[in-house]
């Protein structure tokens, strides 16, 4: 591929990267209607149940540390984020003690 073509890629790639994130802009510029208002605040809870549950999917009760890491992870990333209401600081902690428990205790 000759550096012409490779300009030409990246430069389409670029126009169409900005095209794309100014459309709802455009496409939303008289008002924003209901239905993407109610997604909106709908989906950020649903994708964060989705994830919860898949991250314990593959938790198993019989196995040597019975899913209690799992379990006080779980419960300090809520008490975390009822404390702070902060998103990040309730993943990074709830992360480093599951790692810790995982590594260190079980």
């Amino acid at each position: 591929m000759d550096k012409l073509h490779s300009l030409a890629l990246i430069l389409i790639m670029a126009a169409l990267t900005a095209a794309l994130r100014f459309l709802p802009f455009v496409m939303f510029s008289k008002g924003t209607p209901k239905t993407i208002v109610y997604l909106g605040n709908l989906l950020p809870n649903a994708i964060m149940a989705m994830l919860v549950v898949y991250c314990l999917k593959n938790v198993s009760f019989t196995a040597s540390s019975h899913g209690i890491p799992e379990a006080l992870a779980v419960f300090l990333v809520a008490v975390l984020h009822k404390w702070k209401h902060n998103m990040l600081l309730s993943i990074l902690g709830g992360t480093a003690a599951y790692m810790l428990l995982v590594q260190a205790v079980f």
